[in-house]
């Protein structure tokens, strides 16, 4: 049953008859104060996710017998991962420690924060904390799965105090690329860590609410153990810019496009980003058609929430867009990493039912490639321009800004916090380690920095950081329905057979006589072209026939022994004709 916790002391209140929203407080309760850190405490941190790599971060913090997870995103596949839908960590750990757990929070609504979540409670049932926005997109995903009705959502606003266990939790506002995100103060025994989640400085923001550096701040004067630090943008110099400066570019760019359709690809989850898109296509007098199913998703649940004010009459079905000429439509789309299921490749591949590109197109793709996608965009902006389409991408005009602090900022919240211990978090090995040397630079001692790895998990105290022994830990493949079926050995199969392809020798046996009576027939796919190739196959037809024959044994049948001298012949003959190195996959029959 879904249930709403009810306003704790010290939560935000609102002045809503303005569009800035001003926060005013009262007297903290006894609970949500700063409890007193002691010597002889410490805090354990598991690290299951989000370390060393882009995605799907998880974290477990552990005090005594008391457990809360922070986060449980996905990663996407890397090529290597052959036909893998999603990637989401490993829960062995927290399924062995369920009665210990006593909830889950969650940052802010990104995919790589809340997209391994159903796959988590379909084995552990404990409440989930999320602020509003958050909550909205994780009951979309829960309802995919079937569990909206029997997962307990509470929801929770910046300056709230959660208390889980011997864990007393206060949300921290912060600006990010999607609103409602928030960093966490978590207070126990053991002292005060400060988590960031993903985070920026954003002075300008679209929505009005500046990041809430002043309680950052009050942490930092009263004594503050460690510091976790979003690491994405530690090798850019400078500060991020903010987001409302896309909103000038977008206008220019409109401008540009005069009498053109107007297609713009950006992150789903970038709500300020589509209220600027919307507000300046209703300044053109353009139509709005929304392509994509997460995006449209999120375009109804942040109109739903109040997140998004959508111009009246603006938005039309993707059906509809035949009714307008090219100078009064604009589309937003899907696909700004160029993911091959997206609705921006299929557009510019050809493959999409509803819209076909044209010359007349002019496409802006609002994103920067993630690491790791910058092939795949570029893929897909050749296939746009083949097509005669103008593409506006990358750094050419200032149509994206990051969600994360860049240095300048992160040593701002390194200074203000004032950590005794820093933990640089969210990013590959290089944002870890650059993160780090921030830290050193700001006068902090190499001892008291700590850089950890997926599996990690650490003893934090007033005296040190200690590492203890490490927790299962990993990746878990999403696959279709099937979820950590898909290991090793398959992507290695499957990676076999998209190099060098297979050859399927099946064959019927006299189970009296041992003589083959049918075939052996031979099937390959992916391995040569059986007509222009008929000496070769004719002779894998003839060695496979004399293996069967010299190892059939009337008596004993073993057929494990006469599969693997076939794959070994077969593989040593095939070798030697071609350098190549195909499945071999024999079918036997006897009657």
């Amino acid at each position: 049953m879904q249930t709403k916790n009810k306003m704790p002391q010290g939560a935000q209140v609102r002045n809503r008859n303005s569009k800035r929203r001003y926060y005013t407080y009262r007297k903290a309760s006894k609970k949500s104060q700063l409890l007193a850190p002691m010597d002889e405490e410490n805090v354990k941190i598991s690290f299951l996710g989000g370390m060393n790599e882009i995605g799907k971060n998880m974290t477990l913090f552990e005090y005594k017998s008391d457990m809360f997870i922070l986060d449980c995103g996905l990663a996407f596949p890397s090529t290597e991962l052959l036909g893998v839908d999603i990637v989401i960590p490993d829960f062995t750990h927290i399924v062995n420690n369920q009665e210990r757990i006593r909830g889950i929070i969650i940052t802010h609504g990104h995919e790589d924060h809340i997209g391994g979540l159903a796959y988590l409670l379909k084995k552990i049932n404990v409440p989930v904390y999320a602020t509003k926005l958050t909550i909205g997109l994780i009951k979309g995903k829960l309802e995919e799965h079937g569990l909206l009705g029997s997962v307990k959502l509470v929801e929770i606003n910046p300056r709230d105090n959660i208390t889980l266990g011997a864990f007393n939790i206060e949300l921290i506002h912060v600006n990010h690329s999607i609103p409602d995100a928030v960093g966490l103060a978590i207070k126990c025994p053991a002292g005060v860590i400060i988590h960031t989640g993903d985070f920026k400085i954003d002075t300008t923001p679209v929505d009005g609410d500046m990041i809430d550096l002043t309680r950052f701040a009050d942490y930092g004067k009263r004594g503050v153990l460690a510091l976790m630090s979003d690491s994405t943008n530690a090798e850019r110099p400078g500060s991020t810019m903010s987001e409302s400066s896309v909103g000038e570019s977008f206008e220019h760019l409109f401008r540009k496009a005069r009498t053109k359709r107007i297609i713009v690809a950006t992150f789903a989850s970038n709500i300020h980003r589509v209220q600027q898109i919307m507000d300046v296509a209703a300044a053109r007098h353009r139509k709005v058609a929304v392509v994509g199913r997460s995006l449209e998703n999120l375009v109804n649940v942040g109109a739903e929430l109040g997140y998004l004010n959508i111009p009246k009459g603006i938005l039309i079905p993707i059906d509809d867009i035949g009714k307008y000429s090219d100078d009064k439509l604009l589309i937003i789309t899907t696909g700004s990493q160029g993911e091959p299921m997206s609705a921006l490749t299929k557009i510019a591949m050809g493959e999409h039912k509803k819209v076909s590109i044209t010359p007349n197109d002019y496409v802006i793709i609002s994103a920067t490639p993630i690491p790791g996608n910058e092939k795949m965009v570029s893929n897909v902006v050749n296939a746009l321009m083949m097509r005669g389409v103008e593409v506006i991408y990358e750094n050419m005009y200032d149509v994206h800004v990051s969600g994360h602090a860049c240095q300048q900022d992160l040593k701002l919240m390194l200074g203000i916090v004032k950590p005794k211990f820093f933990i640089p978090v969210h990013g590959e090995q290089k944002h870890l380690v650059k993160h780090a040397s921030l830290a050193r630079q700001m006068g902090f001692s190499s001892k008291n920095i700590y850089i950890g790895d997926i599996g990690k998990r650490i003893e934090l105290s007033k005296s040190g950081i200690k590492e203890l022994d490490n927790i299962p830990a990993g990746e878990t493949y999403v696959d279709g329905y099937g979820v950590g079926d898909v290991g090793n050995v398959v992507l290695n199969d499957r990676k076999h057979l998209s190099q060098d392809g297979i050859i399927v020798v099946a064959a019927t046996i006299d189970s009296a006589s041992g003589y083959v009576i049918s075939g052996p027939d031979i099937v390959s796919r992916g391995f040569v072209f059986v007509k222009e190739n008929e000496e070769l196959i004719n002779s894998i037809r003839d060695i496979s026939e004399k293996v069967i024959q010299e190892q059939y044994d009337r008596r004993y049948r073993d057929w494990n022994t006469i599969k693997t001298r076939l794959r070994d012949e077969v593989t040593r003959y095939v070798f030697e004709r071609t350098k190549r190195k195909p499945m071999i996959l024999p079918i036997f029959m006897e009657i």
